[in-house]
């Protein structure tokens, strides 16, 4: 029996297994997640491991063990709202683009919705969520006490994912040093430790999407998952993109929305953490091209949707006062300063 077996296997009995093109049910997935988060394996073995899920497509139960094993381990914090919201995109498309969920993030909690954003540092990309802020001042915690006042105040807190995951940490050095994409920026979406009961995920490819599409089904959560077809882990309005909801499955190009198509060089992002941190500063204080504050405001606006059950239009008008009103910029203000306290 296999389960029984990897309990006591090492890691080149499991690599073997996998590089005969067999899989893993989901316990068997679970169990090897659940000793990575433990410390069992070298950073050799777990580089091995990772390496083997770019040769070959992840199945349902594999994610769902995945999954399941980093949420057991995962620090849980109770942000004690009841409706919240996460913008979080896994990364790994390859396209280099401004910080747009966590721009987006900040634009919905202006409209007033409650986000839990969940976020790490850049693996595969010049700038992440974790950089863009750290820049910013913001002191990340995993203080209980400090979170609440974060999404009470502030409507959004940023939960630093090494914080209240101890897989994602044990793994962070091998990620890093391998520069792509892997399963674990899958998984990303999936383990926030608030367990926030709606969310906006933006995936790498179709065939995630799909994935993601067929778990999140079986949650209690409601959710919209965006690709573009072109590429993009977001709504990057330089092509159509797919939107998979709980109720509906459309592909929607920009001009349904009353948009003008943009181009991939309008929403490049910098070279590098300072380059980044000026692009996002000048689109939250309202001085952002057309383009970039349109690709924006409609990721905010499918968020706020989600949260609020509003139409796009209306959605979109919220995102567009919270953006050049300047409400976004007041919660990044008051997120920095309460997270210093």
């Amino acid at each position: 029996m296999l389960i029984a077996n990897f309990i006591i296997q090492k890691m080149r009995d499991i690599i073997n297994h996998l590089a005969a093109h067999k899989t893993l049910s989901s316990t068997e997935a679970k169990l090897i997640l659940s000793d990575i988060a433990n410390g069992k394996y070298s950073e050799i073995e777990m580089a091995s491991f990772l390496t083997i899920f770019l040769m070959r497509s992840i199945t349902v139960e594999e994610l769902s063990g995945f999954r399941d094993a980093l949420l057991d381990h995962c620090h849980r914090v109770d942000l004690k709202q009841e409706n919240m919201i996460d913008l979080c995109g896994t990364g790994g498309d390859g396209k280099d683009t401004f910080n747009i969920s966590t721009l987006s993030s900040f634009v919905t909690a202006g409209a007033g919705c409650k986000v839990a954003k969940h976020g790490n540092y850049s693996v595969s990309s010049s700038c992440g969520s974790s950089n863009i802020l750290e820049y910013f001042g913001y002191k990340f915690t995993n203080n209980e006490i400090n979170l609440q006042q974060q999404i009470a105040e502030a409507n959004i807190c940023f939960l630093h994912a090494p914080l209240f995951n101890p897989a994602m940490k044990n793994v962070a050095p091998v990620r890093k040093a391998l520069r792509v994409k892997t399963f674990f920026n899958m998984l990303g979406p999936m383990v926030n430790p608030a367990f926030p009961n709606k969310q906006m995920v933006g995936v790498f490819s179709l065939d995630l999407a799909r994935l993601y599409g067929y778990i999140y089904q079986n949650s209690n959560k409601d959710f919209v998952i965006i690709h573009s077809l072109d590429g993009y882990d977001e709504i990057s309005l330089t092509g159509s993109f797919k939107a998979i909801s709980n109720t509906s499955e459309q592909i929607i190009a920009p001009s349904e929305l009353g948009l003008k198509a943009v181009k991939e060089q309008d929403i490049k992002g910098g070279a590098g953490v300072d380059d980044s941190a000026a692009i996002f500063d000048n689109i939250l204080n309202g001085k952002g091209t057309e383009a970039q504050n349109n690709v924006v405001c409609t990721n905010a606006a499918f968020a706020i949707k989600t949260y609020t059950g509003k139409s796009f239009e209306e959605s979109f008008q919220m995102a567009k006062d919270s953006l050049l009103g300047g409400k976004a910029k007041q919660k990044l203000n008051k997120l920095v300063e309460i997270s210093k306290l």
